[in-house]
């Protein structure tokens, strides 16, 4: 992540300054400081932007695998229908479309919660992510602007 990287400029700009002697404070170059938090504001609707594709990808990823579910079972009762047709097998023929039925119902929910699961991994970090990168732009902000 861009933006990161900025944030870790601006820290080591930061941490490396000159230290007026007795103060506890720093001497910062204002203008590098500056460009560095333009930067970010210009990166920053990219990392929404990556938050929202993830966002519509989760959705893909469910509609594909409803598709797939239902496909599936389309199938599984298309099958379940030749099977009843003959006489000798319908007993056989009702078992083993209820087994394809339940495995289709089965694997079209492991690949739900998987798709659910793998988006909202997705999510978590690029929230954390932001909000890590909100909480270091409030404390260098603090910094930055120290008692008026």
């Amino acid at each position: 992540m861009e933006v990161l990287n900025l944030i870790d400029e601006m820290e080591d700009i930061i941490e490396n300054s000159s230290q007026i002697p007795f103060s506890g404070k720093s001497i910062l170059d204002k203008e590098e400081l500056l460009e560095i938090i333009k930067e970010i504001r210009l990166k920053l609707p990219d990392e929404i932007k990556q938050a929202n594709w993830i966002k519509e990808e989760k959705k893909r990823i469910l509609a594909e695998a409803q598709k797939e579910a239902n496909t599936l079972m389309d199938e599984a009762k298309i099958h379940l229908e030749e099977l009843v047709e003959r006489d000798e097998i319908t007993k056989a023929a009702k078992e083993r479309a209820e087994e394809i039925l339940s495995k289709a119902q089965s694997n079209a929910k492991d690949i739900r919660i998987g798709a659910m699961e793998y988006a909202d991994n997705l999510l978590r970090e690029t929230q954390q992510n932001l909000k890590d990168l909100i909480m270091v732009l409030e404390q260098n902000r603090k910094e930055l602007s120290g008692p008026k």
